[in-house]
């Protein structure tokens, strides 16, 4: 089934690390805002790698993003999907990431997942020349990781600060 990402970036001018999901889940389309499933870790591994409580109110979340110059995005604007699983992702469309990089200060880009990694791999003209890392994903599906493994290999986003 065609869905069309339902939210925008989180983002401004002074972001300067870009955080990239893949799709969001049905959860977080419900809810209307990243990683709105109780199980995703995503929330968690920032509050462990920043040592900083954050709200959880969509509010709460935007300004602990921007108090750390993070801007949060999905690779991919639109795609036939099943469910909230990125295995089922097909005929993407991805967003306008150079848009948001031209009015921000990006200097690496951070996919929470292979499928985000791999979509931009194959589709973004990074012409840029920014580091595109890939992390493991802090989804509930992502059971061979523990919260903390994924404490450890995400802390990377405070060395590239």
């Amino acid at each position: 089934m065609k869905v069309i990402h339902p939210f925008g970036p989180i983002y401004n001018e002074k972001s300067n690390i870009l955080i990239l999901g893949s799709f969001p889940s049905v959860k977080s389309r419900e809810n209307n805002f990243y990683y709105g499933h109780p199980q995703n870790r995503f929330w968690k591994v920032l509050e462990s790698i920043f040592n900083e409580k954050i709200e959880n109110t969509i509010e709460g979340k935007k300004l602990f993003l921007y108090s750390h110059n993070i801007a949060l995005w999905d690779t991919v604007k639109s795609c036939d999907i099943v469910s909230s699983s990125d295995s089922t992702i097909k005929n993407s469309v991805l967003n306008d990431i150079n848009s948001l990089i031209n009015n921000t200060n990006i200097k690496t880009i951070f996919c929470n997942g292979n499928t985000s990694y791999n979509l931009l791999q194959k589709h973004f003209d990074n012409i840029y020349n920014i580091p595109i890392i890939p992390l493991p994903s802090t989804s509930p599906a992502n059971a061979k990781f523990s919260l903390d493994d994924l404490i450890k290999k995400w802390e990377i986003i405070n060395k590239k600060r």
